[in-house]
């Protein structure tokens, strides 16, 4: 494999001073002759050893510029005061290596100044500092992996769920990469069939039934819509689940937050109103994220800023995937009747899970708790809304673990999703987009009888969308599409 790089760069690879070690990147054409130049071996040189091994080595406070490829150092560790640190030194050779290059890895002590000096040390050796997600833009130039696994690096990296380390993990291995390929096979041999006809097109050739080939473009299209369509599931995967807690003003949204949370996240008070803008927080239930959104609540105001939080709450409601609708159960039925009345109104036929939380339930006996649960199922049975209902205590957390599991039950099935190909990614998402609208414009016009040129510019569109995700046959400069990807990685990967 040709190296595309003449430089050589280094970065910290772990965050210094939060384990026991930290580790220092080095790849590049010089990477082991720099790495020569400022770590001393017991015995040997890294520019001499073998791939896949690793090396006791010594670090001093003060390294000679190299002057050569492989510079001469000798093969015992001079005694001398000013050791920096003790080190081992992994040993990666193009073109088996994460980046393809030659590549070390220096494990040191985890001190902040050790890792700073080291670098200090093989920067004036010859490396520079590497940019955010270098490493991994030099795997992708250097035909290690596809763009789709490159980003799926920083989504293994972030996953914080099993649900979302299993996407991040299939996609990495590259599961969506192969169903993009089969997509892209598919498209390549349409448009080679059409790509014919433009040849031979003063004889008036026709290399393909159109009706049959737009039948080929209608199916293709249902699998891009199908992965467009996992964008929803796969952006809760990995952003998490958005849950939006609403009710009328002291139902005890604020406290609600708290108690889930296990914190005073939201400020509670008897004054009504309290609650200006939304608060959010995330809390891991059944290896899925929740993002639970404590709003404004619901009521006739004169203030404008509460006025506006409120409004907010709307926005929230229509953004959410799950609401809490809270309910003062120490309320008289009829006012009890009419906050439940008000989120139903803001929550019917939007198909979102609704979980009405009858809270304050301490105060009740057993029997008016029933009162009020039948109450609620009488008004809900006449609504469309899928709903669950809990009475629940946000002050004493009797409830909490039952809303939690209820919760959890009522997104199974993005526990099981993440076995087939999910799409995290947004601009994934906007390709796949981009491409579905192509290939139905290819589809109407191979019915209507538009000429090949014009069909055959569409479905070019198509796979230039789909290029695009796997970062084949860009185009143009690699600079303008990768490096507001590589932008959002870490400096060490």
């Amino acid at each position: 494999m040709k190296n595309l790089f003449q430089d050589t760069i280094v970065a910290p690879a772990t965050i210094p001073g939060t384990g026991a070690i930290s580790i220092i990147r080095v790849s590049g054409p010089k990477a082991f002759a720099i790495t020569d130049a400022v770590v001393k071996l017991k015995s040997g040189t890294i520019s001499a050893a073998n791939g896949y091994t690793i090396h006791f080595g010594v670090i001093s406070s003060e390294v000679p510029v190299i002057s050569s490829e492989v510079p001469v150092i000798s093969s015992e560790v001079e005694k001398s005061p000013a050791i920096l640190d003790t080190v081992l030194v992994s040993v990666f050779r193009a073109p088996h290596s994460y980046t393809g290059e030659d590549s070390v890895e220096i494990s040191t002590h985890a001190s902040a100044y050790i890792v700073s000096e080291a670098i200090r040390l093989l920067t004036e050796a010859g490396a520079r500092m590497a940019e955010p997600g270098e490493f991994t833009k030099r795997a992708f130039l250097n035909g290690k992996m596809d763009l789709a696994q490159a980003e799926a690096v920083a989504d293994v990296i972030s996953s914080t769920t099993e649900a979302s380390h299993r996407v991040a993990m299939n996609q990495l291995r590259g599961g969506f990469s192969k169903e993009l390929e089969g997509l892209r096979a598919e498209l390549l041999e349409m448009a080679s069939l059409l790509e014919l006809e433009l040849d031979f097109s003063e004889e008036d050739v026709e290399f393909a039934d159109r009706e049959k080939l737009a039948g080929l473009v209608d199916g293709t299209l249902k699998h891009v819509e199908k992965l467009a369509a996992s964008f929803r599931q796969g952006n809760m995967i990995k952003n998490g689940i958005p849950v939006a807690i609403v009710g009328a003003v002291n139902a005890g949204k604020s406290s609600l937050l708290n108690a889930l949370v296990g914190e005073d996240r939201a400020i509670v008070s008897a004054i009504k109103g309290t609650t200006r803008d939304t608060i959010e927080e995330t809390l891991q239930i059944g290896g899925l994220t929740f993002r639970f959104i404590d709003t404004a609540g619901i009521r006739e105001s004169q203030d404008q800023i509460e006025k506006i939080g409120i409004e907010r709450t709307f926005k929230k409601i229509s953004e959410a995937e799950v609401i809490l609708g809270v309910l003062d159960c120490t309320l008289p039925a009829a006012e009890f009747e009419e906050d439940l009345r008000l989120i139903l109104g803001k929550t019917e036929g939007t198909g979102k899970s609704l979980f009405i939380i009858l809270n304050k339930a301490d105060k009740l006996s057993e029997n008016d708790i029933n009162n009020f649960v039948t109450l609620a199922n009488k008004i809900v049975i006449c609504t469309d809304t899928k709903t669950v209902i809990i009475p629940l205590s946000a002050k004493t957390g009797s409830g909490l673990e039952e809303l939690k599991s209820a919760l959890s039950a009522s997104q199974k099935e993005l526990l099981t999703a993440e076995s087939g190909t999910i799409v995290t990614n947004l601009r994934h998402y906007e390709a796949l987009t981009a491409s579905a609208v192509s290939l139905r414009r290819t589809a109407a016009a191979l019915r209507s009888g538009i000429p090949t040129d014009l069909v055959a510019e569409d479905l070019r569109a198509a796979i230039a969308s789909v290029n695009l995700i796997l970062g084949k046959d860009l185009g143009l400069s690699p600079e303008s599409v990768l490096h507001n990807i590589f932008a959002h990685h870490c400096i060490g990967k």
